[in-house]
C-alpha cells in the first residue's frame, strides 16, 4: 500500500492516510495505518527492534487526508498538548446533502456515544458522558442538491463533523451511519481531512499541510469552481 509523506523530520511524520483504512489495529484484522507506518520506518532506516511511532489524532476509517504522527515520545507528549489546548488547526473537506440555512455558522451540541453500537448521538448536557462538541463551516460551493463545505474543529469528538452536520439538517454524503436514508450502501464518505496547522514540538515552527481529496466521485461529481482552484493552487 502507497503511503504519500508530506513531511519528515526526527521528530514527525506528516502523512496522506488512505480512506477505509483503519489509523490503528481493530477487530477487522485488516492492515492499519500505524504499523504500516512503522513497518516503513524499520525499512527504510533498517531499524533493529520496535519502531516508535505516536498516534496522535485520529480519523474515522472511511475518512483520508493529513495525519501527524510522533517519532519521539517527547514530541508525542507535545503535540498531546497542543491538541488538548485547542492550538492544532484541523480543517476538512465535505460533500454534504442540501444546503446549509447559513453560509457561514458555528454548531454546538453536546454528544454521547454508545460504545456498544460505535453511534453518536446528539444529547443534553446533563446525560452522564456527553461531551461538548464546537465546530465552524463555511459553504464554498452549491450544486444541485449538494453543497460543498469547509469545516474546521474546535473540539475532537469522535464522529463529530457527521454526526453534527447530520443533525443541522445536511447529513455526509455517502455516510451510512448518520445518513441512510440519503445514501446508498457502497457510496464512499465525502470527507476528507484538508489543512492541518501546528507548531513544531521543538523548534516551534508554525506548520502547516493540505491535501487535496482525489478525483473521484463524489468530489468530482460537480463542478466545484473553490475545489478546482484550490485543487489548482495545491498543484503549484
Amino acid at each position: 500500500m502507497h503511503i504519500h509523506i508530506l513531511y519528515e523530520d526526527n521528530h514527525l511524520l506528516v502523512v496522506e492516510k488512505p480512506v477505509n483504512v483503519p489509523v490503528q489495529e481493530d477487530a477487522s484484522g485488516d492492515p492499519d495505518l500505524l504499523s504500516l507506518l512503522k513497518d516503513d520506518i524499520k525499512r527504510r532506516y533498517q531499524k533493529p527492534g520496535n519502531v516508535f511511532l505516536g498516534l496522535v489524532h485520529r480519523l474515522d476509517r472511511p475518512v483520508g487526508g493529513v495525519m501527524v504522527f510522533a517519532k519521539t515520545s517527547k514530541a508525542a507528549s507535545r503535540l498531546a498538548d497542543v491538541l488538548r489546548k485547542g492550538d492544532m488547526g484541523r480543517e476538512y473537506l465535505a460533500v454534504v446533502h442540501g444546503q446549509p440555512r447559513k453560509r457561514e455558522a458555528t454548531l454546538e451540541h453536546f454528544l454521547w456515544k454508545d460504545t456498544k453500537k460505535n453511534k453518536v448521538h446528539v444529547t443534553n448536557s446533563k446525560r452522564e458522558g456527553a461531551k461538548r462538541a464546537i465546530l465552524s463551516y463555511e459553504v464554498l460551493d452549491h450544486a444541485r442538491n449538494h453543497s460543498l463545505i469547509a469545516v474546521t474543529l474546535q473540539t475532537g469528538r469522535s464522529h463529530q463533523i457527521r454526526v453534527q452536520l447530520a443533525k443541522s439538517g445536511t447529513p455526509l454524503y455517502g455516510d451510512q451511519k448518520y445518513g441512510e436514508k440519503l445514501n446508498r450502501p457502497g457510496e464512499q464518505l465525502a470527507l476528507w481531512a484538508h489543512r492541518l496547522e501546528f507548531p513544531h514540538p521543538t523548534t516551534k515552527e508554525w506548520l502547516s499541510f493540505e491535501s487535496m481529496p482525489p478525483n473521484v466521485h463524489p468530489w468530482n461529481v460537480h463542478p466545484w469552481n473553490a475545489l478546482q482552484k484550490e485543487a489548482s493552487m495545491y498543484a503549484r
